[in-house]
Protein backbone atom coordinates (compact mmCIF):
# COMPACT_ATOMS: atom_id res chain seq x y z
CA UNK A 1 0.00 0.00 0.00
CA UNK A 2 1.39 3.43 -0.99
CA UNK A 3 1.90 5.97 1.85
CA UNK A 4 -0.10 9.05 0.96
CA UNK A 5 0.24 11.03 4.25
CA UNK A 6 1.76 11.08 7.52
CA UNK A 7 1.41 13.05 10.41
CA UNK A 8 1.82 12.78 14.78
CA UNK A 9 2.63 9.47 14.20
CA UNK A 10 -0.24 7.74 11.79
CA UNK A 11 0.35 6.57 8.37
CA UNK A 12 -2.38 6.90 5.47
CA UNK A 13 -2.21 4.53 2.62
CA UNK A 14 -4.68 3.44 -0.05
CA UNK A 15 -4.40 -0.21 -2.06
CA UNK A 16 -3.97 -1.26 -5.41
CA UNK A 17 -6.51 -3.76 -5.88
CA UNK A 18 -9.26 -4.89 -7.64
CA UNK A 19 -11.71 -2.37 -8.05
CA UNK A 20 -14.66 -4.26 -7.51
CA UNK A 21 -13.62 -5.47 -3.91
CA UNK A 22 -12.50 -2.25 -2.69
CA UNK A 23 -15.81 -0.35 -4.32
CA UNK A 24 -16.14 2.50 -1.60
CA UNK A 25 -14.19 4.96 -2.06
CA UNK A 26 -11.54 4.71 1.76
CA UNK A 27 -7.87 4.74 2.95
CA UNK A 28 -6.14 3.07 5.83
CA UNK A 29 -4.55 4.63 8.73
CA UNK A 30 -1.74 3.19 10.83
CA UNK A 31 -1.21 4.25 14.31
CA UNK A 32 1.40 2.00 16.25
CA UNK A 33 -0.56 -1.30 15.93
CA UNK A 34 -3.67 -0.01 15.58
CA UNK A 35 -4.93 0.05 11.92
CA UNK A 36 -8.30 1.45 10.86
CA UNK A 37 -10.16 2.01 7.56
CA UNK A 38 -11.98 5.41 6.71
CA UNK A 39 -14.79 6.54 4.22
CA UNK A 40 -13.05 9.58 1.79
CA UNK A 41 -16.85 11.20 1.48
CA UNK A 42 -18.61 11.26 4.09
CA UNK A 43 -15.56 11.07 6.26
CA UNK A 44 -16.47 8.14 8.19
CA UNK A 45 -15.21 5.28 10.03
CA UNK A 46 -15.19 2.04 8.13
CA UNK A 47 -13.28 -0.62 10.37
CA UNK A 48 -10.43 -1.37 13.01
CA UNK A 49 -9.38 0.60 15.90
CA UNK A 50 -7.65 3.65 16.92
CA UNK A 51 -6.75 5.59 19.85
CA UNK A 52 -9.70 8.04 20.17
CA UNK A 53 -7.44 11.13 19.09
CA UNK A 54 -5.62 9.64 16.51
CA UNK A 55 -9.51 8.62 15.26
CA UNK A 56 -10.25 12.08 15.27
CA UNK A 57 -7.23 13.39 13.76
CA UNK A 58 -7.43 11.07 10.92
CA UNK A 59 -11.21 12.11 10.98
CA UNK A 60 -10.52 15.84 10.85
CA UNK A 61 -7.37 15.65 8.13
CA UNK A 62 -9.69 13.47 5.99
CA UNK A 63 -12.66 16.31 6.49
CA UNK A 64 -9.99 19.03 4.76
CA UNK A 65 -8.24 16.40 2.41
CA UNK A 66 -11.83 15.09 1.16
CA UNK A 67 -10.84 16.40 -2.56
CA UNK A 68 -7.45 14.89 -2.66
CA UNK A 69 -8.36 11.90 -1.18
CA UNK A 70 -11.20 11.04 -3.47
CA UNK A 71 -8.60 12.70 -6.46
CA UNK A 72 -6.08 9.91 -5.54
CA UNK A 73 -8.82 7.08 -5.62
CA UNK A 74 -9.44 8.15 -9.08
CA UNK A 75 -6.45 7.17 -9.76
CA UNK A 76 -5.92 4.38 -7.98
CA UNK A 77 -9.12 2.88 -10.40
CA UNK A 78 -7.24 4.21 -13.38
CA UNK A 79 -4.02 2.00 -12.40
CA UNK A 80 -1.90 5.48 -12.21
CA UNK A 81 0.12 6.60 -8.76
CA UNK A 82 -1.29 8.23 -5.98
CA UNK A 83 0.22 11.65 -4.97
CA UNK A 84 1.24 12.53 -1.60
CA UNK A 85 -1.02 14.52 0.62
CA UNK A 86 -0.11 17.33 3.29
CA UNK A 87 -0.26 16.06 6.71
CA UNK A 88 -1.42 18.07 9.85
Amino acid sequence: MPEISRFYGVTVTMYYGDPQRHATPHFHAKYGEHQASFMIDPSAWLAGTLPRRQMQIVLGWAAIHSEELMRNWQQILAGETVLKIEGL
